[in-house]
């Protein structure tokens, strides 16, 4: 079961009950904290600037709790408004990015489905749109592969509002790998199906069971959540699945990635078999596609080539920068730039909070966002984000396939991605709602070779970004590098260090080491043969069997 599930439902409880209100934790008067907690607080503060330069592993990272309640005391009342950034809405006449020779009429939407599309100012599809929607609308079982920023979640979202039929319960099941992409698929269709009756509910770990069961209890006709707390809600009940007409499966790259196979099949395998379900990803593996056909229906697979909103929109650089040095250099970007919003993206979750508590000790308003906060604490800053009240939000990859809020101006690769997949779903944040963005990207010394792998994926070449009035400094006498994950390796002492296969038969030894004589004392008559001889049993040997079965 996933770790969305591993909680008590008790604990979901709890943490619903501040979810309305973060801050009423504080146990004195007009909400703030007594003495001895800011001691403690205080504590948990040297602690981990103690362990700053430790050695956290990139898989198991080192819970540090929810953004810490020590940086909110040091955060000031809100700051005036940042200069606003001029950015360049979208050309719905782009060749390359929208198909020019069919409209939405056209590929068969019509109805609430065609209004929703208007009132969201929805010009021209994109190309999986263009693909995709018609052959899902006819009831064909689709495998769709398209580039981030591409509008994937409108392409199985539009043929969802139109054949979900008002009032079957359980009708649509979506799939999602994390909690903020499932609430952002909820908006979305909620959004271009405001002229329907449709209920859409999303069912993520995090939030209150009882809360969820309610929203059930009244039989909404879509369901969008994780696999580890639809399995939940199954297990407990509160959901069939026995009624599913539509399975769409998004981002299932991501889901196999962070370990959904298992709870995806066995949900497939819940779900009648006369559906239609619908797959779509970034990237589609052999993997998935494998796994994929197991539980459709002869698929149509649709991949498109062209180029990615997100590409196209977000304009790219990046800024050699020591380790050491990246704080400063964010902060000098943060304070001299001026962006809307910004959003930061870290590798490690310890990193996300040892640099929002620095930005804070800055003056800069930063929230953190990463996995080991409450589900309650993060939808306060979704919130935030959504009503503008936020200038930076640092977070690890949690949120690099879940944010979709227009405003955000500025994406922040502070550590640079393993994985050049990632890093375009990161820039993906930005540029979103047919404008413009930028991405900054922190490049050290040892990392030539991975941007230039992120150019070969983007196809596009990322620009140097220096600032003159920024000086980097020495390295620190105290500074210790990051390390990559896994254990160190070892060197051994004292000990041959020639490798050598201890299963492979030993060589033998040259002909010209061999004595004459002794050779020819080994073959009868002393000739020693220089060939193979010209009649083989070729490994057939006659036994009792063989005999008895008159081979």
């Amino acid at each position: 079961m996933s770790d969305d599930t591993s909680r008590t439902s008790e604990e979901h409880l709890a943490e619903n009950d501040n979810a309305d209100n973060p801050e009423s934790a504080s146990p004195t008067d007009g909400g703030e904290p007594t003495k001895k907690k800011k001691r403690r607080r205080r504590g948990r503060r040297r602690k981990a600037g103690a362990s700053e330069n430790g050695a956290p592993d990139a898989v198991d990272e080192t819970p540090t709790g929810e953004a810490d309640e020590a940086v909110e005391e040091r955060r000031e009342s809100p700051k005036p408004a940042k200069r606003k950034r001029e950015l360049k809405p979208v050309d719905a006449t782009d060749p390359d990015l929208f198909d020019q020779e069919i409209g939405w009429e056209q590929m068969g939407l019509k109805g609430p489905a065609l209004e929703g599309l208007k009132a969201a100012g929805f010009k021209k599809p994109t190309f999986i749109q263009s693909m995709l929607i018609p052959r899902a609308l006819t009831g064909r079982d689709v495998l769709g592969q398209a580039k981030t920023g591409t509008g994937k979640t409108a392409a199985f979202g539009l043929p969802l509002i139109q054949m979900v039929t008002p009032g079957d319960p359980f009708q649509a099941l979506i799939l999602a790998p994390t909690r903020e992409l499932a609430t952002q698929i909820g908006d979305e269709i909620r959004s271009l199906g405001k002229f329907t009756d449709l209920a859409v509910v999303p069912v993520y770990g995090g939030q209150s069971i009882r809360i969820q069961a309610d929203k059930l209890s009244k039989k909404p006709e879509i369901i969008v959540g994780t696999p580890g707390r639809i399995m939940d809600m199954v297990e407990r009940r509160y959901l069939s699945l026995k009624q599913v007409k539509f399975a769409v499966l998004d981002e299932v790259d991501r889901m196999l990635d962070i370990g959904f196979r298992d709870d995806i099949r066995r949900i497939l395998g819940m779900c009648p078999k006369e559906r239609q379900t619908m797959v779509v990803s970034a990237t589609i593996s052999p993997e998935i596609e494998d796994l994929a056909r197991r539980y459709m229906n002869d698929p149509e697979k649709i991949v498109t080539a062209k180029d990615s909103l997100t590409v196209r929109m977000v304009k790219q650089y990046y800024l050699p920068a020591n380790p050491w040095d990246k704080r400063r250099l964010l902060i000098h970007l943060l304070t001299h730039e001026e962006p809307a919003l910004t959003v930061v993206f870290c590798r490690l979750k310890r990193t996300v909070d040892q640099v929002t508590e620095k930005l804070v000790d800055k003056g800069i308003e930063a929230y953190a966002m990463h996995g080991d906060m409450r589900q309650a604490k993060r939808e306060s800053v979704l919130s935030k984000i959504k009503r503008g009240g936020l200038g930076v939000l640092v977070a690890s990859d949690l949120a690099s396939r879940g944010l979709d809020i227009e405003g955000i101006t500025h994406v922040i690769n502070y550590d640079l991605p393993d994985d050049p997949e990632v890093y375009v779903h990161r820039i993906g944040r930005t540029a979103r709602a047919g404008r413009e963005g930028v991405a900054w990207t922190f490049v050290t010394p040892e990392q030539g070779k991975l941007l230039t792998e992120i150019e070969n994926l983007t196809n596009a070449e990322i620009p140097r970004l220096e600032y003159p009035d920024f000086e980097p400094s020495e390295r620190p006498k105290n500074w210790r590098d990051e390390p990559t994950g896994g254990r160190p390796p070892v060197e051994v002492r004292g000990v041959n260090k020639t490798a050598r296969n201890r299963l492979e038969a030993a060589a033998p030894p040259p002909a010209s080491k061999i004595d004459e004589k002794k050779l020819a004392a080994k073959f009868p008559g002393g000739i020693v043969p220089t060939k193979l001889p010209g009649k083989r049993m070729g490994g057939k040997v006659r036994t009792a069997r063989s005999n008895k079965l008159g081979l």
